[in-house]
């Protein structure tokens, strides 16, 4: 059974930074391309960020680029995603996802972990 499971969520000062992990069972990690979206209320779920299989390539969203990082740590079975610089419309819930091609949809999604920047 896959499982993915975020954390690192909560509260955080405009301008302030977090850490989101999203630490992954019942799959072989290195084997799946990794994603972070986002959800903010009353708008759809959007991509913030991903991750290819070796972690040798990254991309993200335009609103999150040059304050955001995803990267991987294929031993642990975690990704992360480093948030710097943050604005109140960051605010969201922020859910990791699990991809078995490199390209497509992504496959497995986590719970969820609430991310709120106030100003």
């Amino acid at each position: 059974q896959v499982q993915l499971v975020e954390s690192g969520g909560g509260l955080v000062q405009v301008g302030g930074s977090l850490r989101l992990s999203c630490a992954a069972s019942g799959l072989t990690f290195s084997n799946y391309r990794m994603g972070w979206f986002r959800q903010a209320p009353g708008k759809e779920r959007e991509f913030v960020a991903g991750i290819r299989r070796s972690g040798g390539s990254t991309y993200y969203a335009d609103s999150v680029k040059g304050r955001f990082a995803i990267s991987r740590d294929n031993a642990k079975n975690t990704v992360y995603l480093q948030m710097n610089s943050l604005k109140p419309e960051d605010t969201a819930v922020y859910y990791c996802a699990a991809a078995r091609r490199e390209a497509g949809p992504y496959d497995y999604w986590g719970q969820g972990t609430q991310v709120t920047v106030s100003s």
